[in-house]
């Protein structure tokens, strides 16, 4: 069960139905999951395959939720549930009868969060969109690019995950915690939008305090400055250059041996330049080379690492940043860690769909005769494992 490793972890005896869906969504489930909660998944009965890979350590129930007794499901797990997660546009829940004002009726406990791309209310809430889009239409994307380039997103991290997941667990946890207070729970509304402009406050907040004076590309944080930049080395590798302050910058040129030549950090008119002499500088010798020359200089400079080379990294493998997994792969860790509850840095692996549908319903007090009457009636699924011979 997937409760046996959650023993005495910040959310052990948290009850989760996540409603399946894409990454936002499965990684705060995910999250949840790490940290003690009892998640169930819920995917829809007569899909057999997903592209979720974020379901680690939740068990899967697949319901059929055009049914009127695989929602009679669902209602009866709200009832017993803490956290009910949906990914969904406004008012799929309502249309199946499973809004916030059918379940919380049931369930005052029931801290009910949606998380979707642009909230649930404004002239955009029903229309489709990713990540791309909302950091978009949150004006954040508009400051991220190089200079006399389009606007690019940093993959799907930014809005889908920070403003995303990460906001959306914030909610929760706040939600749980008022809950204890109050003995109710509430609805949480997570926009993607809203989350990744919150997410933002300091380039909001930080327009008057001299690092961005000029266009996209042109600042000490925009890949503008020489000195906060990615740069080639001569096998085809890259270093990581972050000398911000003074005192670091002086020991970023030292290690260049130019600071005879880039002694003026801060003449912007020279940056162009000047990255041009640090970019050809940084091609005459190999990243390890590089890595040496750097190692133990407070320069705030870094080999890029690779997603395979960053789990046997010294540092990472002394703070176990990464756990390997059963594939014979490696993935992070849960994150922060606590000192007495620590996330379960032990791999589980994602379920298949109605893997657990049974099971779960068994445990929910759901009878023999029910569970056979669900599963007849294709108002529920169980996954049945193909045999190996």
């Amino acid at each position: 069960m997937a409760t046996s490793l959650a023993k005495n972890l910040p959310l052990s005896g948290i009850r989760v139905l996540e409603f399946a869906g894409l990454a936002p969504a499965p990684f705060a489930g995910m999250i949840l999951a790490d940290f003690g909660a009892n998640v169930f998944r819920v995917d829809r009965a007569g899909e057999t395959s997903t592209l979720d890979s974020l379901s680690r350590g939740k068990r899967s129930i697949s319901l059929n939720l055009k049914s009127k007794k695989g929602v009679d499901v669902i209602r009866r797990l709200s009832s017993n549930t803490d956290i009910l997660l949906e990914p969904y546009r406004p008012g799929v829940m309502e249309k199946f009868g499973l809004g916030p004002e059918a379940l919380c009726g049931v369930n005052e406990r029931l801290v009910y969060t949606r998380l979707n791309g642009f909230g649930s209310k404004g002239s955009h809430s029903n229309r489709a969109g990713h990540d791309i889009n909302f950091l978009a239409m949150s004006g954040v994307l508009s400051m991220l690019g190089r200079k006399g380039m389009n606007p690019f997103p940093p993959i799907n991290l930014l809005g889908d995950f920070a403003g995303g997941s990460m906001v959306a667990v914030l909610g929760i946890l706040l939600a749980l915690f008022e809950r204890t207070l109050s003995g109710k729970g509430q609805v949480v509304e997570a926009s993607i939008t809203e989350g990744a402009a919150y997410v933002s406050s300091f380039l909001q907040r930080s327009q008057d305090i001299g690092i961005w004076f000029g266009d996209r590309g042109e600042n000490v944080l925009d890949s503008g400055a020489p000195f906060y930049e990615t740069y080639e080395t001569k096998d085809g590798r890259y270093m990581a250059v972050g000398a911000i302050e003074t005192k670091f910058y002086q020991q970023f040129v030292k290690g260049l041996e130019m600071d005879d030549i880039l002694a003026d950090q801060f003449n912007l008119e020279q940056w162009p330049s000047m990255k041009q002499l640090i970019a050809k500088r940084f091609k005459t010798k190999t990243q390890a080379e590089w890595v040496a020359i750097f190692e133990n200089v407070d320069a705030c400079v870094t080999p890029v690492l690779t997603l395979d080379e960053a789990h046997i990294h010294q540092h990472n493998v002394e703070n176990k940043t990464y756990m390997k997994n059963l594939k014979g792969g490696f993935e992070p860790c849960p994150a922060p860690m606590l000192s007495r509850t620590p996330g379960i840095s032990k791999h589980r692996r994602d379920p298949c769909m109605g893997e657990h549908t049974v099971e779960i319903l068994t445990e929910e007090g759901f009878s023999a005769t029910e569970i056979d009457d669900l599963l007849a009636g294709s108002h529920a699924e169980q996954y049945i494992p193909k045999s190996s011979l």
